[in-house]
């Protein structure tokens, strides 16, 4: 059964669906009869958000399925591979925009219709709000595709601003100036480049264990300090599986208790963890004697 975390990350995601459909087609048609080049492709980077939260979806229901004989760690690592993917969809788009752009920026054509500008206005306020929204939605539920599928959001916030300045240049200056459109465009793309990487190195950091989580540890060793029996803590690993935290930690007791005390401490400790920092997954403890 799902978790309030993951129940959390897949309404976020159903949002971001609807959301992206219902305005990659308004930014198409606005971008098609308005002669904006920029417009269209914000719309093909909607277009693309649509399929990455579809991704985003499926992973994390994936990620959620429970720990068996051959996962004994669960799913979790599905996410971070999700992330892969959604980066992955995010370069694609940035590609195409960047290659029409430039055939754009060569070709002769119409400057864009004046309404325009009040299509995307209303856009890049909904594509920031919605960003705040899932981003704050993915910090709650501490799930990495769901910060992809909020950078999302932002981008398709900034690709907006830029068609919203490259059409507006391209219609103060008149005739000559067609093209601010198409720059605008191509500059976006080149922020949605930055963004991928943005998304994807701390995917990158997860699936290689890597060590970012100073702040749970310090909190690990303060509460384990509150558990009747336990003298201390000594080494402390912590490796992120979806949004779970695998916790393996050398805990120092009385070296004159019997075997039987030890696994007994150990166990307190390890229920403790779990009901006070929620959010931990499998809890290794290993009993060390203070000496």
């Amino acid at each position: 059964m799902a978790t309030t975390h993951e129940q959390t990350a897949i309404k976020a995601t159903y949002f971001s669906i609807i959301g992206n459909a219902c305005l990659a087609v308004v930014k198409g048609l606005a971008g098609f009869f308005g002669n904006s080049y920029a417009l269209t492709a914000d719309a093909i980077e909607s277009t693309t958000d649509i399929f990455s939260s579809l991704l985003v979806l499926f992973g994390l229901k994936y990620a959620n399925r429970p720990a068996d004989k051959n996962h004994p760690y669960g799913h979790g690592r599905a996410e971070p591979l999700i992330t892969f993917l959604v980066v992955g969809f995010l370069i694609t788009s940035a590609t195409i925009i960047a290659y029409e752009s430039i055939l754009n920026i060569g070709t002769p054509h119409e400057l864009p219709e004046f309404w325009t500008l009040f299509v995307l206005i209303p856009l890049i306020i909904w594509k920031e709000i919605s960003f705040q929204l899932v981003m704050k939605k993915a910090k709650e539920a501490n799930s990495s595709s769901l910060k992809a599928d909020a950078w999302h959001h932002r981008s398709d916030a900034i690709t907006s601003v830029a068609a919203l300045i490259g059409i507006s240049i391209a219609l103060y200056f008149g005739k000559g100036y067609e093209t601010a459109d198409d720059w605008a465009a191509l500059f976006a793309s080149g922020f949605i480049f930055y963004n991928s990487y943005k998304i994807f190195r701390p995917a990158l950091g997860e699936i290689m264990d890597e060590h970012l989580f100073d702040d749970l540890i310090g909190n690990i060793r303060k509460v384990s300090l509150t558990v009747d029996g336990i003298v201390g803590t000594e080494k402390c690993f912590i490796r992120k599986a979806g949004m779970k935290y695998h916790v393996d930690l050398h805990a120092t007791v009385d070296a004159n208790i019997t075997v039987k005390q030890g696994h007994k401490i150990a166990h307190q400790l390890k229920d403790t963890l779990r009901n006070q920092i929620p959010q931990l997954g499998h809890v290794l403890i290993h009993v060390e004697p203070n000496e």
